[in-house]
């Protein structure tokens, strides 16, 4: 079987691809600007790496910030617009306001205008030619799938959520005992001898085999996935693909061989990686409560108006190892708001008062966890710490849920900035793949990751 050669972009290729032409774009506008009007103020040359240095940084750190590179609003003009300028506006900002690593102010104001202009329409202009061509159906990775018809719509959804170049073209039902009252319409199916003329008709990058049991695969298929195998096609297994696209460990198809998806990351034993973690902790903490003193009139003032009632609350929270320590916030719900018992927290819930919304959103709220952070209780990073009624509910409901409980909870994690509100059972679940996917391939870099992204979520107003 002949197969065509397809162009087509990972993720990680499609993230990396973004930055370095973000890069080079404005560098070659500023470049372009300084020849043309022979202005000084942004000069390359080999003396003056420091200022490209410098700059190419702070692209990188505000474009992430600001969702430069958030594939899903990358290929939406009217998204990645507002995007655009508010990276420039910063990035430009702190470039100039930081003339010890940066060029000095020129005596021509006029120069600075210029700079700014022709940093926003080089984006521009690179991001406009990236959602004409790459982000364009010629560049989708064709995908077929071979699975059970009642794991497909999770499966489409997933991946239709998280890469949007990724393009499931239709599945194969790989059941010997096919139940005809089972039917998924959100996808074509095609019958399982079509395989090689599928791959062949559709230019299929590869077959993903979502399977969750591999005895249900049916001799047929199993033989023609050999065959595409030792031709060298690309066959992958559902839950690494998983993995690799949503950021996400898919716990709830692990069964007994459950160790093989679990090498969790060095770093939770690597006694140079943790020194620093715990370093980093106190340094941020005692910067935190010292901004949160300052902060702390302001606070009182709004609770006096619009949240009536003590400004701080204790709460039983599960740690390391399932150690129960007190979470120290500041209070966002009205006084008694489980008066009728223990129950989840809903987005816009009513029991949050105004003043405790704008706390929530803005993450003012997390301000005296810095504490448990100095005591150890906590770290900057982590899963976020959940009470036990919660915990003793979720453990008996997902497999794997108090495996989240080998590291420290933290102030931020993964889950906080990729997931939404945690407010029911499969919202937990959710929260529990990001938390795992941490645990597993926790660093320094993303560490940083998170760190940024908790930004981005303060900045935006997205804090819940």
């Amino acid at each position: 079987m002949s197969k065509k050669s397809g162009i087509h972009f990972e993720i990680s290729e499609l993230k990396i691809l973004l930055r370095i032409m973000d890069i080079v774009s404005v560098l070659a506008a500023l470049y372009f600007i300084g020849e043309l009007f022979e202005f000084d103020y942004f000069r390359i040359t080999s003396q003056n790496w420091l200022w490209t240095l410098v700059l190419i940084i702070y692209i990188t750190i505000f474009g992430t910030i600001f969702e430069l590179y958030d594939l899903q609003k990358s290929s939406k003009l009217d998204v990645i617009l507002s995007n655009i300028v508010l990276t420039a506006s910063v990035t430009v900002l702190f470039y100039l306001l930081t003339p010890f690593f940066t060029p000095v102010l020129p005596d021509n104001r006029l120069q600075i205008v210029f700079f700014y202009i022709a940093f926003v329409i080089a984006l521009f202009l690179w991001r406009l030619a990236y959602i004409t061509f790459i982000a364009s159906p010629r560049f989708y990775k064709k995908v077929l799938l071979v699975g059970e018809v009642s794991n497909m719509q999770s499966i489409v959804k997933a991946f239709n959520d998280s890469d949007p170049n990724y393009k499931i073209v239709g599945f194969i039902n790989c059941e010997q005992n096919k139940d005809d009252n089972i039917k998924f319409t959100g996808l074509k199916e095609f019958a399982p001898d079509q395989i090689k003329e599928i791959i062949t008709k559709q230019n299929i990058s590869e077959v993903v085999v979502a399977s969750y049991n591999s005895e249900t695969i049916t001799a047929d298929i199993y033989n023609d996935l050999i065959t595409l195998l030792e031709k060298g096609f690309t066959i992958r297994e559902y839950t690494q693909v998983y993995e690799e696209i949503t950021s996400r460990v898919p716990v709830q198809y692990v069964g007994k061989d459950f160790y093989k998806y679990f090498p969790f990351s060095r770093s939770n034993q690597n006694k140079l990686y943790l020194f620093f973690s715990r370093s980093a902790d106190i340094m941020f903490s005692i910067i935190g409560l010292l901004i949160g003193t300052i902060l702390l009139p302001f606070i009182i003032i709004g609770n006096i108006i619009g949240n009536r009632g003590p400004v701080f609350y204790l709460q039983e929270r599960v740690g390391k190892n399932g150690k129960v320590f007190k979470i120290i916030k500041l209070r966002t719900m009205i006084k008694n708001a489980e008066s009728e018992g223990v129950k989840w927290a809903q987005k816009n819930d009513k029991r949050v008062t105004k003043f405790g919304r704008f706390l929530r959103r803005t993450r003012l709220d997390e301000i005296p966890q810095f504490i448990n952070v100095l005591k150890s209780d906590m770290s900057l990073i982590g899963p976020r710490p959940e009470r036990p009624f919660f915990v003793q509910e979720l453990s008996q409901i997902i497999p794997f849920y108090e495996t989240r409980h080998i590291v420290k909870p933290g102030l931020s994690g993964w889950a906080q900035v990729k997931a939404r509100y945690g407010a029911s059972v499969d919202d937990s679940l959710t929260k529990l793949q990001y938390d795992l996917y941490y645990i597993k391939h926790r660093s320094f870099f993303l560490d940083m990751n998170i760190i940024i992204k908790t930004l981005t979520t303060v900045i935006f107003f997205r804090g819940q």
